[in-house]
């Protein structure tokens, strides 16, 4: 019989250079969360990790009229995963918004993370990583949408806060739409009692 572990996990999304301090679209404090994220990591035997992972001419980029400035261009340092992140713990990186026209907000946005996570008979997915306000708000709907329980882990997110509730609504946002709005101790107090 599987262990109720193998069918839950984490999704860490978007741990990259330029969206932490010196980055071309940081997350104010957004390395403050890496300590938790390496803590969850460590408890999960499923670790996905989403990557933005544009080209050049991505249509976000406000010189193609979107926007946001030019972030994490394939192959770039900016694209790269935080040095302050164990790597190592992560089975499966997906990357995402990797053609022009697709934003890549979330981590089901043109990929196959929902046929991977259903190949490992996962229902359950816990979330962190950056930036609340995006790209885990807009994965952890999907999410929902797909059929997934999602529960969200509140001390290992940070929010970009364009104004500056933005963080706040979307926390709002996605527990309105099912998630569970967990801290990094009670995800491995969770993850304890279900392996």
């Amino acid at each position: 019989m599987k262990s109720m572990a193998a069918e839950r996990a984490l999704i860490v999304v978007d741990p990259q250079n330029d969206f932490c301090p010196g980055g071309a679209l940081a997350v104010p404090d957004g390395d403050r969360i890496f300590p938790n994220v390496n803590r969850l990591m460590a408890h999960f035997e499923h670790v996905f990790a989403t990557q933005d992972w544009h080209p050049e001419d991505h249509s976000s980029f406000r010189q193609q009229g979107g926007p946001w400035p030019v972030h994490c261009v394939q192959g770039s340092r900016g694209a790269a995963f935080h040095p302050a992140l164990r790597q190592d713990r992560i089975e499966t990186v997906v990357r995402k918004g990797t053609d022009r026209e697709t934003d890549g907000y979330s981590g089901f946005a043109g990929t196959n993370l929902a046929e991977r996570l259903r190949l490992l008979n996962v229902d359950r997915v816990v979330l962190c990583g950056l930036a609340t306000d995006y790209c885990v708000r807009e994965t952890a709907l999907e999410a929902i949408r797909q059929g997934f329980r999602v529960a969200l882990v509140s001390d290992a997110i940070a929010a970009v806060n364009v104004d500056p509730d933005d963080g706040r609504q979307a926390l709002e946002a996605m527990r309105a739409a099912g998630a569970e709005i967990v801290t990094t101790n009670e995800a491995l107090a969770a993850s304890s009692a279900t392996s």
